[in-house]
């Protein structure tokens, strides 16, 4: 069976990709509408939401981002993920209640129009809108270049497509996007989760077992082999320091609860009482599939400095080189398809909150109705967005040198230092103000884009989407208190009092 790894490896992927054309097909017609692409008709079962909404959160990001930054920057990255707990505690008991009854008695069909009905302000709709887009190009690009990558590793190991280049991958990884996106909307991606969601809670296990193995004293020797090398690296901060460390941790635990993509999800459930099964099957699954994270990351940075493997090429090789060399066939194809199924997905729910941000959202802000022919004009939109994320991909690749992990960290940021306050403070306190949420808004944009842009080299590692977090978070507070108590809708103001 070894002998024929890489055939079994694209077999199993070959198969996922069919199965994704089909599920695009059959999602095409049960997709009559607008609110059947964005939403899912708001009637999905609890199961389905919880698995939708864990395996979002993870994605390409997780998959090779997550284990790249282990393996150049030793532990730092532990603080994205051990945060997730405190994270989706804060979206599910501060978030989700209110956010499905806002969007059952407004018929809403997005965040921004949430956050036009809870502020009465359409300047705020049209900066959430604006938020929404940039920030989706950063992360849709991260999801993109990943599966690029991987295909290009995949596909590289073979004699006919020995040395394809990374942008022959990401056409073709496009082409399967753009027709599993255009075709199903939502529904094609929440219903995939279901099987794709299982499939990396077990595939996390399994790869855990198997790192365990590589060493006679498991994880523990690697980290021994990381140790003596660096010690920083095997300590609990990683390379990038204590203040770069917290800050992720901060952006990534409370920031989790501001990722629109995962806040949409929480409108889609059929009932408000379903969210007591959601929130703990979606956290012992993100639990269960980001164990390959570490465990990838570990292995692969002890093997390469015991000198039994070669140097990586780039850091976000560690995922596909340890499929490839210590994983079982049938498991390197299984954990392979997984990767893509995650990717499929979370380019779906990106796609999805852009396209309605296009569409929808800002015609709505601007001239106080959406475009007509909505459902068409989202299947157009949603095409021109997957280009434009990908030419923003490749040069984040070749022109700046991005890790997937860091480009991903970036799209993050950008939703969380501008989601977070508007969001969590504003449906759980009737004080907060419209003017509150448009300062904190345009601030968390503001630095966390300049910082980006002219590459602002920040003290004590303080990384920009921190920096950008707290200035909005304050500045909402402060700026609502000295305001005059907003006057709210009585559907509105009888949400917030529950």
């Amino acid at each position: 069976m070894e002998a024929f790894r890489v055939e079994i490896t694209l077999g199993f992927v070959a198969v996922y990709m069919v199965f994704c054309v089909a599920v695009g097909m059959w999602a095409m017609r049960r997709t009559h509408d607008a609110s059947d692409f964005f939403v899912a008709g708001r009637h999905l079962g609890p199961l389905v939401v919880a698995l939708a909404v864990f395996s979002s959160t993870l994605s390409g990001f997780g998959f090779v981002g997550g284990p790249g930054l282990v393996y150049s920057s030793g532990l730092s990255s532990m603080w994205m993920v051990i945060v997730a707990g405190f994270g989706y505690a804060i979206g599910f008991f501060l978030v989700s209640k209110r956010i499905r009854m806002i969007a059952g008695v407004r018929d809403a069909l997005s965040l921004p129009d949430v956050i036009a009905a809870r502020y009465n302000s359409e300047w705020a709709r049209g900066l959430m809108a604006v938020t929404i887009l940039l920030g989706v190009m950063g992360y849709l690009a991260t999801q993109i270049l990943a599966m690029a990558l991987v295909l290009q590793s995949l596909l590289g190991a073979t004699e006919m497509f020995a040395g394809i280049s990374l942008i022959t991958c990401v056409a073709w990884s496009l082409a399967v996007l753009v027709f599993y996106s255009v075709t199903g909307g939502i529904v094609a991606s929440v219903y995939t989760d279901v099987i794709q969601g299982a499939i990396m809670a077990i595939a996390g296990v399994l790869i855990l077992i198997t790192a365990s193995g590589i060493y006679s004293g498991g994880l523990p020797e690697a980290n021994a082999v990381i140790f003596a090398d660096d010690p920083e690296a095997a300590l609990p901060f990683g390379t990038l320091g204590v203040i770069t460390a917290l800050g992720w941790g901060f952006v990534f635990g409370i920031g989790l609860a501001g990722q629109p993509h995962l806040v949409t999800k929480m409108m889609m459930n059929r009932k408000i009482s379903d969210n007591r099964i959601i929130y703990p099957v979606s956290l012992i699954g993100y639990a269960l599939a980001a164990l390959l994270w570490f465990s990838i990351g570990i292995i692969m940075r002890a093997t390469v400095l015991d000198g039994s493997m070669a140097p990586l090429d780039a850091p976000d090789s560690a995922a596909p080189v340890f499929l490839a060399t210590f994983a079982h066939p049938l498991l390197a194809g299984i954990v392979f398809a997984a990767l893509f199924a995650a990717i499929m997905s979370t380019s779906d729910a990106f796609l999805n909150i852009g396209t309605a941000a296009v569409i929808h959202d800002l015609p709505n802000a601007i001239r106080g109705r959406s475009v007509r022919r909505e459902l068409f004009w989202a299947r157009v939109v949603t095409v021109l967005i997957t280009l434009v994320a990908a030419a923003f991909a490749l040069y984040s690749y070749y022109g700046n040198d991005r890790l997937v992990a860091l480009l991903g960290a970036f799209g993050w940021g950008t939703f969380a230092a501008a989601i977070v306050p508007v969001v969590v403070f504003g449906l759980n306190w009737e004080r907060a103000t419209a003017g509150a949420a448009v300062t904190a808004i345009i601030t968390s944009l503001v630095l966390n884009f300049s910082v980006e842009i002219f590459s602002i080299r920040l003290p004590f590692g303080i990384s920009g989407p921190f920096l950008a977090m707290v200035t909005s978070m304050t500045l909402f507070l402060i700026i609502s208190l000295a305001s005059r108590p907003p006057k709210l809708d009585p559907d509105i103001e009888q949400i917030l009092k529950l």
